[in-house]
């Protein structure tokens, strides 16, 4: 008799490594090249960790072999209590900021922390899937809330209030977003806050991004803007310092503090002993310097330009819209249907696969409301972008009514 995976896994998914990435995996066993747009992976397109955070671990090591406290070394912490009190926040404790095995770690500790069968939580559709996996996981249930692509993608507010029930626990936003590339609006932020402390809500705010900005946007830090909300602010190295691999993030508690939800965070904390000890002293030089991102992202900058070419090749595609994003590492082009012989945004990303080796995501893998998206990383330079664009816009012409 076969043994059976756990009934909580059933409802779950992550379309980032599902079907989709097992087949282009199958192609590459063939022979076949594939272009790979799918995951937000600096490292593999020429992304190096700045030097700065290597020398840190490099003259760390013999103090990182042994476990260090479960919350984190205690030294680094107090950094990123500082780093953040210099950014807006009041009120910070180093002895309650979190260190963790990276931001994806954390947020399903939070989750298991929070929630009890049947709790809700308001998560944006489009979202980061881990966000929903992990809501399920701690045995809650993911309300999505739409974001707007009219409202160059910012969180409809008015739909995510009436989503409010009497089983919610939590908001979450992802600010820069991941997969739509918007960077929120104030106004937006304080009507989010609104609601949090209104209904009681804890806002979980997803900000890994928060230094992958482009022409000259401001990011605003949700919890600067209020003290009577129960804030968890997440950052970490994967994007800001292309630092994936490091596996090395941070949840900061402040505002209106539950004792009881970071009781048992603790608990959970304790429970895998410790983060990744010599990453965690790497995050003082990341914090100290972040040139190397700012480059990337200014006029002439390799992201910059990046994001304008495959925005302008897609945008110009009769049948395809894109928002221009405004932070992050990706796009979410819009496919009208009613021009090509495409059922949906699955067998899009298959047909391109197949017939033409690029391998993006679906739009309803990232819990979207509709069939016709996709997402689109843009870390590869400008030759394998263009290539990948031709590539696309061959696709979508062979399918044009």
């Amino acid at each position: 008799m076969e043994i059976l995976k756990s009934e909580r896994l059933n409802n779950l998914s992550y379309a980032i490594r599902g079907p989709i990435f097992e087949k282009a995996l199958e192609l590459e066993r063939q022979g076949h090249p594939v272009l790979k747009l799918n995951i937000g992976n600096p490292a593999p397109f020429g992304f190096d960790v700045p030097p700065g955070m290597m020398e840190g671990m490099k003259e760390h090591l013999k103090q990182a072999e042994g476990y260090s406290h479960h919350l984190g070394v205690m030294e680094v912490r107090e950094t990123v209590c500082r780093y953040y009190t210099q950014h807006g926040f009041t009120g910070l404790k180093p002895e309650e900021i979190f260190i963790g095995n990276g931001v994806s770690e954390l947020i399903i500790m939070c989750m298991q922390a929070l929630l009890n069968p049947g709790d809700e939580v308001l998560v944006p559709a489009p979202d980061y899937p881990l966000w929903t996996a992990a809501v399920g996981f701690g045995g809650g249930k993911a309300v999505h809330y739409v974001c707007d692509e009219a409202n160059d993608w910012n969180p409809d507010v008015k739909d995510m209030e009436q989503k409010i029930t009497a089983r919610t626990k939590a908001i979450v936003i992802i600010n820069p977003n991941n997969p739509t590339g918007a960077v929120y609006k104030k106004e937006v932020l304080l009507e989010i806050v609104a609601l949090a402390e209104k209904h009681n809500l804890v806002l979980f705010s997803d900000e890994i991004y928060d230094k992958v900005l482009y022409d000259g946007l401001e990011h605003i830090p949700v919890a600067t803007l209020s003290d009577n909300v129960h804030f968890m602010t997440f950052g970490g190295l994967s994007k800001n310092y292309f630092a994936c691999g490091f596996r090395g993030g941070w949840v900061i508690p402040s505002g209106k503090r539950s004792a009881s939800f970071l009781e048992g965070l603790n608990l959970l904390a304790s429970m895998r002993l410790c983060a990744n000890v010599p990453t965690q002293y790497t995050i003082a030089a990341a914090l100290k310097d972040d040139s190397v991102i700012r480059g990337m992202v200014a006029d002439g900058g390799r992201l910059k330009e990046q994001r304008n070419l495959i925005h302008t090749r897609m945008s110009a595609i009769d049948g395809v819209s894109c928002v221009k994003p405004k932070g992050s590492l990706y796009m979410f082009p819009r496919i009208d249907l009613s021009k090509f012989n495409i059922e949906d945004d699955v067998a899009f990303t298959y047909g391109l696969l197949t017939e033409k080796k690029v391998l993006v995501v679906a739009g309803t893998g990232f819990n979207f409301i509709d069939k016709e998206h996709f997402r689109i990383v843009f870390l590869p330079d400008l030759a394998t972008l263009a290539d990948a664009a031709d590539r696309i816009a061959e696709f979508l012409e062979s399918r044009r009514k």
